[in-house]
């Protein structure tokens, strides 16, 4: 029964790790990856849901949620007005089986 659970607790903070929590800074200098959100799903490197609860976030996996505060999230993003400015381009998509990534040699920048 110990090792249970040990096991559950190492599996849940393992989980938490990496869950694509995100908080929206307000100044460029704040975030970990600069971000622009591009017209057409094509011209993306990642597309991503917002879902609306924060045990629905995925594992890098485009399922997004936006934290409250910035303590609570595993990224700060900043969202830029121009694609040169930006370390990753997203398209928010309207259903959860569309997210994912299109360039994964981008992959890096959110773990």
């Amino acid at each position: 029964m110990k090792k249970l659970l040990i096991f559950t607790v190492m599996l849940l903070a393992f989980g938490n790790s990496k869950a694509q929590k995100v908080f929206s800074v307000d100044y460029e200098n704040q975030a970990d990856v600069k971000i622009y959100v591009v017209k057409y799903e094509n011209q993306a490197d990642l597309k991503v849901f917002k879902v609306k609860y924060e045990n629905q976030a995925g594992d890098n996996d485009g399922k997004w949620f936006f934290t409250e505060y910035a303590n609570q999230s595993k990224k700060k993003v900043f969202f830029v007005d121009y694609e040169n400015q930006a370390d990753l381009k997203i398209f928010f998509v309207d259903y959860e089986n569309q997210a994912g990534w299109n360039t994964a040699s981008k992959k890096w920048l959110l773990y």
